[in-house]
């Protein structure tokens, strides 16, 4: 399994989104990405180096604690089904350009597997 990027979701109330990006700004960080409930920001010198700020997920049950981008998302997601890991989301196409799944880590935390289109 190929591991492209692995982004933390850190939690934000609406009104603290805009705050905390230009907190993360001071710190070399740029939006590339906003969709209103989440906001992505990028290092500026290097792109993969990335942190999401989210008020909740839209399209999902609830918001991970982490993302990490795979080559072949549906690949993963077999491995995950096969061992018996508990899927919190299932395999879903989004609008936004990604096909992704969560499930549940030893810890218990959340994890979104994705790959884009």
């Amino acid at each position: 399994m190929y591991v492209r990027r692995i982004v933390p979701n850190f939690q934000s109330e609406g009104q603290a989104l805009a705050e905390s990006s230009e907190f993360y700004g001071v710190l070399g960080f740029e939006e590339v990405m906003n969709h209103g409930w989440i906001v992505t920001l990028a290092s500026t010198d290097n792109p993969a180096v990335q942190l999401s700020l989210m008020t909740k997920d839209q399209t999902a049950p609830v918001a991970p604690d982490v993302s990490i981008e795979v080559e072949d998302v549906d690949a993963v997601h077999r491995a995950m089904v096969e061992r018996g890991a508990e899927i919190i989301h299932p395999l879903t196409d989004e609008e936004w350009g990604v096909r992704r799944f969560f499930v549940r880590d030893p810890n218990g935390r959340v994890i979104n597997v994705l790959s884009h289109s």
